[in-house]
């Protein structure tokens, strides 16, 4: 499970949709399942917590890529539950980081 912290326009095709997939399976531990089970307790899910408001801002980030690339996107968030932070300070690897780690995978980003 990962949510990367660098601009979406970064991400090749299959990035941007995976981490969009994966984005809303971690608003549902946040949102409905209020962090029981599963992923509950996994490092992306933890630097999370409370910060449903960044949450929401980074989704809405890749539905504007989406937009861009000319992507349909079907799948809103409830607003309503976009609560706690507007912003993410906590990271699993720095913005560098997460760089170097996506140049490395065989893809476009």
């Amino acid at each position: 499970m990962r949510v990367w912290d660098i601009h979406p326009k970064h991400l090749c095709r299959k990035h941007l949709l995976a981490e969009h997939r994966e984005l809303h399976g971690l608003w549902n531990i946040l949102t409905k399942h209020k962090g029981k089970g599963g992923y509950s307790h996994h490092p992306e899910t933890l630097r999370w917590v409370g910060k449903q408001k960044a949450l929401y801002l980074r989704h809405e980030a890749l539905v504007k890529e989406f937009a861009r690339r000319g992507y349909r996107h079907h799948t809103p968030l409830d607003k309503k539950l976009a609560t706690g932070s507007g912003s993410q300070s906590v990271f699993i690897n720095t913005l560098k980081e997460q760089k170097a780690i996506l140049k490395e995978k065989p893809c476009d980003c």
